[in-house]
């Protein structure tokens, strides 16, 4: 019998980022790391450890796609709401 360690399973990790940063791609996430338990529990150890490697991989991709388009927002703000009008003479 082989003593096989479960791979990371991602899961708290892209339900954070499904929660608070891009639902899209943390809800692809969140698919993947719901799987990990399940197929070490088969046995599928291979298959574990490429669906936890997939689960990182989108909740990274969650991360920063959500810190892109806040920070894309906020520039926007204040682009727009800290522009002095001058006034005409």
């Amino acid at each position: 019998m082989e003593n096989q360690v479960c791979p990371k399973t991602w899961l708290a990790e892209s339900i954070l980022v499904t929660l608070f940063c891009c639902l899209p791609f943390g809800i692809v996430g969140v698919v993947h790391a719901a799987k990990v338990s399940t197929f070490f529990a088969m046995g599928n150890y291979e298959m574990a450890r490429k669906q936890s490697a997939d689960a990182a991989k989108w909740t990274k991709i969650s991360f920063f796609t959500g810190l892109v388009v806040i920070l894309i927002y906020l520039f926007i703000y204040l682009a727009v709401f800290t522009i002095k009008e001058v006034p005409i003479q």
